[in-house]
């Protein structure tokens, strides 16, 4: 799997350089990390939900998650600070890139009529976002194993300027980007 290190130094480096005409190796954008992240609304009703949330995500990062808590209080969600709302993965180097090929080549594509992800998810910052609708896309899950079908934030945090400079990044490294 570790395909796509690969591909970023022996593709994706020498076309962004040409493209962006930078003159060092150092000024070509690199992916930093990937931050998967799960909210749970139904917490209150299901105490074993974060559980679940925190085991499926292991099986489909390898990696173990943490909890997440509330900032602050909102009284119209019934939220008090501090409780716990979600889990949450930080992929870097490996881990990271080896995702991000399953990602890619394995899970997106199994999404019913997919088309292509969304270019405009960009924050201004060369950073990207996407969000899954449920976590069957990953063949590690198997359905008779979930309690519920939940959905997923993914963040691919890079080091690029622009969006312009990410979405070519991503596009090199293969993120299947709609026409």
């Amino acid at each position: 799997m570790e395909k796509l290190r690969e591909v970023y130094k022996n593709e994706v480096v020498p076309e962004m350089m040409k493209k962006f005409e930078y003159k060092s190796v150092m000024e070509v954008p690199k992916l930093e990390k990937i931050v998967i992240n799960i909210g749970l609304g139904d917490l209150k009703d299901n105490p074993k939900a974060l559980d679940n949330a925190m085991n499926d995500l292991q099986i489909i990062t390898g990696q173990k998650p943490v909890e997440t808590k509330a900032k602050k209080s909102i009284a119209a969600f019934k939220l008090r600070e501090g409780a716990k709302i979600g889990c949450k993965v930080t992929l870097r180097a490996g881990k990271m890139y080896d995702f991000a090929y399953k990602l890619f080549n394995v899970a997106l594509p199994r999404v019913r009529d997919f088309r292509g992800v969304s270019a405009n998810s960009f924050d201004g910052r060369g950073n990207y976002s996407m969000g899954i609708k449920e976590q069957l896309i990953f063949p590690e899950i198997e359905y008779d194993k979930i309690d519920k079908i939940r959905g997923m934030d993914i963040i691919f945090v890079t080091t690029a300027e622009t969006d312009e400079e990410a979405r070519e990044l991503l596009r090199l490294l293969g993120m299947p980007f709609k026409a």
